[in-house]
């Protein structure tokens, strides 16, 4: 049963993603990015509903109360494709994703993701990335946008961790944006390269913003890293 209605999900999921990458791949770069990334949202919200709907799987917010008035740079551990679900949903529409330049060419999703004019990373050239990084983060920052990274740069299976980048720690110590950092368990329920959706109910916990005056950029990913993996350790891994 399992398996039958997480079939019927990725079908859901998947045409939505036609249903919006296409026109918005065409259209969206005519209509202001304010439009497209409401857009984006409305998506994530419905498919998020689907698979509460369809498999069972919910979530609940923990620490909403943390979540910042101003700009800031988003911190989050990456598990599955969920949390870019529930992250289009969570963070203000005013906000620029750190991805794999890969993403973008990802018929349907990817053009739709063009269109919210994310940070594109080249893994294969380490130091011109980072400079984009640098510099095209403090341009959005400085526009009023939040910038969501995921510090270890793809998904990581639940109990394990990868060393946490410091381009995003280099970003918050040159412009003084804090860092809000975000933890969950949803691997435990989408796990990384497995077609089933296990129902349950995911915890995401949003932690206090860390302002990084006087802080090297190694301290702030200590920081980071150390509130986000103790936080994850003391949520369910387990069915």
């Amino acid at each position: 049963m399992v398996t039958l209605r997480s079939i019927l999900f990725i079908l859901f999921l998947s045409t939505t993603i036609i249903l919006y990458g296409f026109p918005i791949g065409i259209l969206g770069w005519m209509l202001p990015y304010r439009v497209v990334s409401k857009i984006s949202r409305y998506w994530g919200k419905v498919n998020l509903q689907a698979l509460e709907l369809i498999c069972g799987l919910g979530y609940r917010i923990q620490g909403k109360e943390n979540l910042p008035s101003s700009t800031c740079i988003v911190f989050c551990k990456h598990q599955s494709a969920w949390e870019i679900l529930a992250l289009q949903v969570l963070l203000p529409s005013e906000n620029t994703w750190v991805v794999k330049r890969e993403l973008l060419w990802i018929p349907f999703f990817g053009w739709a993701l063009a269109t919210l004019q994310p940070i594109a990373i080249d893994r294969d050239n380490a130091r011109r990335s980072l400079q984009k990084l640098l510099d095209q983060g403090k341009y959005w920052l400085d526009k009023g946008r939040w910038i969501t990274i995921f510090p270890e740069g793809t998904r990581v299976a639940a109990g394990e961790k990868h060393h946490y980048s410091r381009g995003g720690a280099m970003l918050a110590q040159k412009t003084g944006y804090p860092v809000l950092p975000i933890a969950h368990n949803a691997g435990v329920f989408w796990r990384r390269r497995d077609l089933k959706k296990y129902p349950g109910e995911i915890t995401l916990i949003i932690g206090k913003p860390l302002n990084p005056k006087g802080l090297s950029a190694t301290e702030i990913n200590q920081h980071i890293e150390a509130w986000i993996e103790e936080t994850v350790a003391e949520l369910p891994r387990r069915l």
